[in-house]
């Protein structure tokens, strides 16, 4: 192969590496915006807990403790219900507020 050709091909991966990543890229807000509002951080505690009392719950019930094994899988549940609906809570909190788009506090 000739060098054009490798600069052509090379050039078409390029190109197709653009359009793909355009394409399937999710779309994505400040990238300070987790941080500077922590309001939902009790929430992702609670998801992270409810994470552990599963493997808790998996390990109970791998070694034959059946009582202990439901009582963390219980506790894992009301631990992500409690999650979800505070990051839920926090999200319609901070929508209502009628902050400026996020394109708008990108400047810095």
């Amino acid at each position: 192969m000739s060098i054009e050709q490798h600069r052509t091909r090379d050039q078409r991966r390029r190109a197709l590496g653009r359009h793909l990543s355009r394409r399937f890229r999710m779309p994505r807000t400040h990238a300070d915006e987790g941080v500077e509002d922590n309001y939902n951080l009790p929430g992702l505690a609670l998801l992270g807990l409810g994470l552990i009392a599963t493997a808790l719950s998996l390990i109970a019930a791998a070694n034959g403790f059946d009582g202990r094994a439901i009582a963390a899988a219980i506790i894992a549940a009301v631990l992500y219900l409690s999650g979800a609906v505070w990051l839920a809570a926090e999200w319609r909190r901070r929508n209502a507020q009628g902050r400026p788009n996020n394109i708008d506090r990108q400047g810095h």
